[in-house]
């Protein structure tokens, strides 16, 4: 049987300021964890309020980790010379659930699109560089239901196979959410499954 990937990398934090100065341009890398469009629209407004009078805030991003989502944007530059660098980038370093921008300065000659596409792509190396890449697991989350009396031996198991608890609603009927890595999913579920009066469903 494959084993089942159940890791991936990301950014710890975001990463320190990098620039690249190519024939009087100045590209200014920065590179951010995000888990949502939101993130990436708020990082993006604050890099514009910090470089204001910057041409080009040309960036990609990527996200999730068993079905991957990502965007590529030139701002302006010629079509596929500073978005997609970048998300080459991004793939090569095997990073997700990270945005990178790029804000070029025009410093009055042109680079032509070889020069652009390797301005953007060095720049978005010298970010990723900069960053401290971290490998987290991708986790199931279970919620498990009882009546109170049976909580011990709901405690026990989660305590045998160190499950982390999300949440927990102590009533006379309880609910744990519960988190496992993905490849002991199937066991953990197995476990709690062959229980009598314990139910457990995967949280949606």
């Amino acid at each position: 049987m494959p084993e089942i990937k159940d890791t991936y990398q990301t950014l710890a934090f975001p990463s320190e300021e990098v620039l690249l100065k190519e024939k009087g341009s100045k590209f200014f890398g920065y590179a951010f964890p995000v888990a949502s469009e939101d993130e990436i629209k708020s990082n993006l407004e604050l890099l514009r309020k910090q470089h204001f009078g910057a041409v080009h805030f040309c960036y990609a991003w990527q996200m999730g980790t068993e079905k991957l989502s990502f965007r590529a944007n030139d701002d302006g530059e010629p079509s596929n010379s500073a978005g997609m660098p970048i998300y080459g980038q991004i793939q090569s370093f095997d990073v997700t659930n990270v945005l990178i921008v790029v804000v070029r300065f025009f410093g009055g000659v042109k680079l032509g699109v070889g020069g652009l596409i390797s301005a953007y792509k060095t720049t978005a190396q010298m970010a990723l560089e900069a960053s401290e890449i971290e490998e987290r697991t991708i986790d199931v989350h279970f919620i498990v239901s009882f009546d109170y009396k049976n909580m011990n031996k709901v405690m026990r198991i989660i305590k045998e196979k160190n499950l982390e608890i999300i949440f927990q609603k102590m009533e006379m009927s309880c609910e744990i959410e519960i988190a496992t890595r993905k490849k002991n999913a199937e066991n953990v579920f197995g476990t709690f499954e062959s229980l009598f009066e314990i139910g457990i469903k995967i949280k949606e």
